[in-house]
């Protein structure tokens, strides 16, 4: 068995973050040793008396700035536990990289990764200067602080390690594979409104209904990941297929070459 992905945290929150260790599909990550998470609480490394770890901005302003100095003391703490093996530092905020699938199957490929959670109003940017490898946002939205972040990142990489998920073929399967979104699914009853093709037990049908239903879907809920896909003949067969049989106003044939 390969050695488990290692996870640093850096949170004024670390009972929260490890959670993840009790439950689902990442928990079963943990208790199998695919993934091992540390918490390191910058608290612990102020040399203030009252334990703070924030200030005032300099040029005055709303809320609190993080300080350099007990965040570097806990990567310090972390690069002395881990024998200098850090690894890459992210810093979550966000006005960070997009975080997306692709981010996911990189990590796999490396031992670990420490996770800054930022709070209050930000950080001291010389910490980020000296000491953050790359800055990640998860989105396109400000949140009290990068504990949720952190937990998203983990919860991703995890279920991409051998073992994890119980069915190993399922993350070939899920939406951001090939840049497409998932195709529908349905369960138990079966009615009128279950396609007839995923009844038939016909899987060359039923992964083609597939296929047509992801890039049909990709097309009209996120063209910004469409616009990346290169489509064969078949798939822009298929496309049109799609979207002559579900008619959206303004919604043209796709000529392969440029989106309507």
């Amino acid at each position: 068995m390969p050695d488990p992905l290692q996870f640093n945290v850096v949170t004024l929150f670390p009972e929260w973050v490890k959670q993840l260790e009790n439950f689902g599909i990442v928990g079963r990550g943990f208790r199998d040793n695919r993934l091992t998470l540390s918490t390191w609480n910058p608290r612990n490394y102020t040399d203030r008396r009252d334990g703070r770890v924030d200030d005032r901005p300099f040029g005055g302003g709303p809320g609190m700035v993080l300080q350099a100095g007990p965040l570097n003391r806990t990567l310090d703490a972390i690069a002395e536990h881990t024998h200098d093996q850090l690894r890459p530092v992210w810093l979550l905020t966000p006005d960070g990289e997009r975080f997306d699938q692709r981010a996911a199957d990189t990590l796999t490929a490396v031992g670990g990764v420490t996770l800054v959670c930022g709070r209050y109003q930000g950080i001291d940017q010389r910490f980020i200067d000296t000491r953050v490898d790359a800055c990640v946002s998860v989105g396109d939205v400000v949140l009290s602080g990068g504990e949720l972040p952190a937990m998203m990142i983990i919860d991703a990489v995890a279920r991409l390690l051998p073992g994890v998920l119980g069915d190993p073929d399922s993350k070939s399967a899920e939406s951001f594979r090939g840049g497409q979104l998932d195709a529908p699914h349905y369960t138990r009853p079966p009615d009128a409104d279950v396609p007839r093709v995923l009844l038939s037990g016909d899987h060359a049908k039923i992964a083609r209904w597939r296929q047509k239903q992801a890039l049909g879907t990709t097309f009209l809920k996120r063209p910004d990941l469409f616009a990346q896909l290169a489509l064969d003949a078949n798939q822009v067969r298929l496309l049109n297929e799609y979207l002559a049989e579900n008619p959206i106003e303004s919604t043209e044939l796709w000529d392969g070459n440029s989106q309507k």
